[in-house]
């Protein structure tokens, strides 16, 4: 949520910070805006509502911004409602223009995150005699770090220090002081902040991809941490002021991973990378020596006698990762005999739930900043409990803070619908239970079940060059209402996730059931006409899905059936049916997957929609 870049160099900054927020649209928002200084002179700053491109328009592309020095921001809506005057950056002058055009304040800066106690430091501000111009809890922020410069006659750092003590909540912020021309300091807690250096350029932003055309050499700036950038140069401190030093990592991803690419859309491009990148997962942990392939987890420093002792598995996770701990949920406790609950962070944090000591609670998240998983990972930590996290982002802060880690290979993932992620935590998921199932002597299989695997990626390219089926089907239903998902065990899980698609790029109301459920009320929902997506790649339970499908026939329903290759009596019973290839059905779910998520990409491009940015969705959820 939101986005943050800011550049010091010796080029024009207004273009190179426009190019960096482009980047991070699909972090979701709702106004832009940029505050670049060029030499001693005042900051000057310019904010829009709306699209970024009418922050571009009006700022001619940058260019009618001179100056080398520079700070931008996209904004989320927290406190105050989108509007110019609520755009960042924000100024601690008494402005009466809403702190657009020249400004003369002593700060000016931007901020993601929330001030928890934004009015009880707002009241104090007042009896100080600060008058304020917005209504957002970053306008407090930036007046605060003003107090504490001014009333201590302190350095920015010192005023930023203390600044952090009184501050509860979460934020990345970027500051430029009036009277440190070509200097900008930052300070992080909980946010995402990356910072960047290239010779004689630095590099500031909330997600790699924002800087990823100029530069791979990062720092990730830590947890009440602080930093002073000047061109080319950064040195960081703690909260005691002390100069702390900090090792530069390369991005292995290269610009071209964050580009279109050709594609239409983000959303398209990655749905075709998943081949790739769940390749590149699974050679990243499968292991061949001797002609014998295995899974080595050994990157995670989970030993094989952990492994024994876990009494159980906490899988723990928001969104669409949820649905990944859903699916395993089932992979994981049948292979490997061990009991598992997969429960939603944000409900885990608050539940006053005593959790067994001898588990393990497995944090799945793309970014590795989700606020509510980062906030569930540490409770279970303050519990004694070990943890373990799957993510995608290098040294991301559920990375770094828990017990063991494993990294997914997906790459930049733009699109706020994730695909390409979902699919590579997946495997991730199953590699982990076939080396529970091995390491606890439940598993006779072994090889054939890796052969299985490292079978997928192939097949995932079958099922893609089918697509053409499902954007015909998709251009029949693009005036749809409701649309139901139904499917048992790991059918079910399957369907969350492609509902979930559904919903939020279509804007189509749709749900996903247990198909056993739907005589429990839901049926009262089917008229004629209502499309049923039916998930039936399970054998096991083939016959009794699709005679809850044919219930909902019977009250007008129009069906689509979704199951592997070889299942052909179903276009017996079903209006449409799509099929993937076959593979171990405790994995198919990672091929099932794929056409629900070309359905409702399809959806939605042929009602118009903006795909890889869906109204009031963010990519990285890091406020609660």
């Amino acid at each position: 949520m939101c986005g943050i870049v800011g550049y010091v160099g010796d080029a024009q900054a207004a273009p190179v910070l426009l190019g960096g927020l482009a980047k991070l649209e699909y972090r979701g928002y709702d106004s832009a805006g940029l505050a670049v200084r060029d030499g001693d002179n005042p900051a000057v700053v310019v904010k829009t509502t709306g699209k970024l491109n009418n922050l571009v328009e009006k700022t001619d592309e940058g260019r009618a911004l001179p100056g080398t020095c520079g700070i931008g921001h996209t904004r989320w809506a927290t406190h105050g409602a989108p509007s110019q005057t609520n755009a960042h950056p924000h100024v601690s002058g008494n402005c009466t223009n809403s702190g657009s055009g020249v400004v003369e304040s002593e700060v000016v800066g931007v901020h993601n995150g929330i001030v928890e106690n934004y009015q009880e430091l707002k009241a104090k501000m007042e009896r100080h005699d600060y008058r304020f111009y917005s209504e957002t809890d970053t306008e407090v922020l930036i007046k605060l770090v003003d107090y504490y410069y001014k009333k201590y006659k302190m350095g920015p750092i010192d005023a930023l220090a203390k600044t952090i003590v009184r501050v509860r909540g979460s934020y990345a912020l970027a500051v430029m002081f009036s009277d440190h021309p070509g200097k900008i300091f930052v300070a992080r807690k909980e946010s995402p902040m990356i910072i960047g250096v290239n010779k004689n350029e630095s590099f500031i932003a909330s997600d790699v991809p924002a800087i990823l055309s100029h530069t791979r050499s990062v720092y990730y700036i830590g947890n009440l941490e602080m930093a002073e950038i000047s061109a080319g140069d950064v040195t960081f401190y703690n909260l005691d002021g002390d100069v702390i030093e900090k090792e530069i990592t390369e991005v292995e991803w290269d610009a071209e991973a964050a580009e279109k690419g050709g594609y239409e859309h983000f959303m398209i491009k990655e749905i075709h990378e998943q081949p790739k990148v769940v390749l590149d997962t699974l050679h990243k942990y499968i292991k061949e020596t001797d002609e014998k392939k295995f899974i080595d987890l050994s990157e995670s420093e989970l030993t094989d006698e952990m492994i024994k002792d876990f009494s159980s598995v906490y899988i723990v996770a928001c969104g669409s990762a949820w649905h990944v701990g859903m699916e395993a949920q089932y992979v994981l406790e049948e292979m490997s005999d061990i009991p598992v609950r997969v429960e939603l962070a944000s409900e885990f944090r608050y539940r006053k739930n005593r959790l067994i000591k001898d588990s393990l609670v497995i944090i799945i998240s793309q970014s590795g900043e989700t606020a509510d998983s980062l906030a569930a990972l540490r409770m279970a930590k303050e519990k004694g409990v070990k943890t373990l996290a799957i993510v995608n982002v290098l040294d991301s802060s559920i990375a770094r803070e828990a017990d063991h880690c494993l990294y997914t290979l997906a790459g930049p993932e733009i699109s706020v619908a994730t695909t390409k992620a979902y699919s590579c935590q997946l495997v991730v998921m199953f590699m982990i239970a076939l080396k529970f199932a091995k390491t606890r002597g439940c598993l006779e299989d072994y090889d054939e079940y890796i052969t299985e695997l490292l079978s997928i990626p192939d097949k995932m390219t079958k099922v893609l060059d089918d697509k053409e089926r499902i954007q015909w089907f998709a251009s029949k239903y693009s005036n749809a209402r409701d649309i139901f998902f139904i499917g048992r065990g790991i059918d079910y899980a399957v369907c969350l996730e492609g509902s979930l698609k559904m919903k939020e790029i279509s804007y189509i109301h749709s749900e996903a059931y247990a198909a056993g459920e739907m005589k429990h009320g839901t049926i009262s929902l089917i008229e004629d006409g209502t499309l049923v997506i039916g998930a039936l790649t399970q054998t096991d339970l083939y016959e009794k899905t699709l005679s809850n499908m044919m219930e909902c026939k019977s009250r007008g329903a129009y069906l689509m059936g979704l199951t592997s290759y070889g299942k052909y009596d179903v276009e017996d019973s079903v209006n449409f049916a799509v099929y993937v290839p076959k593979v171990d059905e405790h994995f198919i779910g990672s091929l099932a997957i794929i056409p629900l998520q070309l359905l409702g990409y399809y959806l939605s491009v042929s009602k118009g929609l903006d795909v890889d940015k869906p109204r009031n969705l963010a990519k990285s959820v890091t406020v609660e």
